[in-house]
C-alpha cells in the first residue's frame, strides 16, 4: 500500500464509516499531507505500513516548530487517527503515535456579543440592496437558531417547516436535528425567500439552497466570515468576531435567561453535555443569582 492508496482508503473510511463532514475530512487529510511532505523533503520512500516511530516523531517535531499548541494537538490527533485506521484494517500492528502526548490546550472561548451589539451589527446592514436583505436573514438565522456556519450554508428550503415552527439542520457527522425558529427569525427568512431569492436564478445544484450569492450558487464559509468582519468594521466593534460568535452568544444568552443546559445541548446539536459546558462562561453575578434563587438555605 502506497501513500496515495492509503490516503484515499482513509478518507473513504472517514466519509462512509464515520460520516464526517467534508471540512473534518479535509482537516484529517491535511495532517496526512504534512507527513507525506516531510518524507518527500527528506527523500524517504518508506510506506505507511512500514514507517517507523522515529520517522513519524521527527516529522511531528519539525512540523510543530511553528505551530500553536492547538495546531500541534490537531496534527498529533490526526496522525493517531490515521495509524489507528491502518491497525483497524490490519495493515499494521502498531501505532507509532501511541506514546506521543498532545500539548495542553486552554479552553479558548469565542467572544460573546451582547444583544445590543448584535442589533448594531444588523442595523449596519444596507437593507436597500438585495444582498442587504439576504445578510439580515443570515445574521438573524445564525443568532436566532444558534447554527454553525456549515449548517447555515447547507440549509435547504425543503428543511424549513415554518408551520410547525422548526427548521431541520444537518449537523456534524450528518446528524439531523430540529431547531425551533422564533417569529423574528422566521419573518426575516420569509422576506428573503419571498422577495429577494425569487429575483435570482439558482444554479442547478443550488436549487434547494436557502442562501445564494450573485451567481445563484450557495455561499461559502469564507463569504459568511467576510460579511461579519465588514459589519464589525462598520460599527467599530473592538472584538475579533466570527460566525461562531453568534452561536456562542445564542447559547450564553439562553443560559443567562434561565434555559436548562440539557435543552441548550439539544439546540446546539452537541453529542456530549461537556461540549456544551465550554460555551457557558457566566459572570459571577449570574452565578450568585442562581445560587440565591435555588439554594435551600437562601
Amino acid at each position: 500500500m502506497n501513500w496515495e492508496q492509503a490516503a484515499k482508503s482513509y478518507t473513504d473510511y472517514l466519509r462512509i464509516e464515520r460520516g464526517l463532514s467534508k471540512n473534518a475530512i479535509d482537516s484529517y487529510s491535511l495532517d496526512l499531507k504534512k507527513l507525506k511532505k516531510y518524507l518527500v523533503s527528506h527523500h524517504l520512500t518508506v510506506s505507511p505500513v512500514n514507517i517507523d516511530k522515529d520517522t513519524v516523531l521527527q516529522c511531528v517535531y519539525e512540523a510543530s516548530k511553528n505551530l500553536s499548541a492547538r495546531s500541534q494537538s490537531r496534527l498529533i490527533s490526526g496522525l493517531k487517527s490515521f495509524f489507528s485506521y491502518l491497525i483497524f484494517e490490519k495493515y499494521r500492528e502498531d501505532n507509532p503515535m501511541d506514546l506521543v502526548e498532545t500539548p495542553r490546550i486552554g479552553r479558548k472561548l469565542p467572544p460573546t456579543l451582547s444583544t445590543e451589539e448584535i442589533d448594531m451589527l444588523i442595523g449596519a446592514i444596507n437593507r436597500s440592496s438585495l444582498e442587504g436583505q439576504r445578510n439580515v436573514a443570515i445574521i438573524e438565522t445564525l443568532y436566532g437558531c444558534g447554527l454553525r456556519v456549515s449548517e447555515l450554508i447547507d440549509l435547504k428550503i425543503s428543511d424549513l417547516f415554518f408551520e410547525e415552527g422548526f427548521i431541520k439542520v444537518l449537523g456534524k457527522g450528518n446528524k439531523e436535528r430540529f431547531v425551533p425558529v422564533n417569529p423574528q427569525t422566521e419573518n426575516f427568512l420569509k422576506i428573503y425567500l419571498q422577495e429577494v431569492r425569487p429575483l435570482q436564478k439558482p444554479q442547478i445544484l443550488a436549487a434547494d439552497t436557502v442562501f445564494l450569492n450573485r451567481r445563484g450558487q450557495g455561499l461559502s464559509r469564507a463569504m459568511i466570515f467576510t460579511i461579519i468582519k465588514n459589519l464589525a468594521v462598520l460599527i467599530h466593534l473592538q472584538k475579533n468576531i466570527s460566525p461562531h460568535s453568534f452561536r456562542h452568544s445564542f447559547a450564553t444568552h439562553l443560559l443567562e435567561n434561565g434555559a436548562d443546559l440539557r435543552v441548550i445541548q439539544q439546540l446546539l446539536g452537541h453529542e456530549s453535555i461537556t461540549t456544551t459546558e465550554i460555551y457557558m462562561h457566566l459572570d459571577r453575578s449570574h452565578l450568585a443569582k442562581v445560587l440565591n434563587e435555588y439554594h435551600p438555605r437562601k
